[in-house]
């Protein structure tokens, strides 16, 4: 059905490796590859295999969980778009519940990490690919950012209200590309 690979850390590895929970559901140790150094691993390759053919409202859902925090979504695949290299960006672990509250107890034994797969309706999904999506959101923001400190300078006020020249945004915008075009190290800067 899928199989995944840890860029740089492991050979493909098929569905076999993981624990079957039902006929939807696969969980993978990370405890089996690198013990306790799961953080370490920061992405992996999923991909669905030629022979299988997954309806095109369904998606295989990956989630990955440090030990004792929940499962967080980290991205998925499509017959669209059948394979995808995820950020695994690892919650704490012993992560809250939502309500502040450790979910470990004293008495509960140390949990390994875990990588699960499922199938899903594609709809309910947020996003493909999570942390690309807030790479961007970050970069819009950074970029705003920049535009907001452009205008500042130039700022008046009257009264409650800010005035700013009628070409602000020309100029700012012309200001922002021929710094791009001069110094190529400029727009990394505004990745994170």
């Amino acid at each position: 059905m899928f199989g995944v690979v840890f860029p740089n850390r492991s050979f493909p590895i098929d569905i076999s490796t993981f624990a079957q929970i039902d006929t939807f559901h696969w969980i993978l140790d990370m405890n089996t590859f690198v013990g306790e150094a799961y953080d370490q691993v920061r992405e992996i390759c999923i991909f669905l295999l030629n022979s299988f053919t997954l309806p095109p409202d369904k998606a295989l859902a990956v989630y990955i969980q440090s030990p004792g925090s929940p499962f967080v979504f980290v991205g998925a695949v499509t017959i669209a778009r059948p394979s995808a290299v995820l950020s695994l960006p690892w919650p704490d672990p012993g992560g809250c519940d939502g309500t502040g509250q450790l979910q470990l107890t004293a008495d509960a034994q140390p949990l390994t990490a875990k990588i699960g797969v499922s199938v899903e309706d594609l709809a309910l999904l947020p996003s493909l690919d999570v942390v690309a999506e807030k790479r961007i959101e970050r970069l819009a923001m950074k970029v705003g950012e920049n535009l907001f400190n452009f205008m500042q300078s130039f700022c008046g006020v009257d009264g409650s209200k800010l005035v700013v020249p009628m070409d602000i945004l020309d100029r700012w915008f012309k200001k922002f590309q021929e710094r791009a075009k001069r110094d190529p190290e400029y727009l990394k800067g505004f990745a994170l």
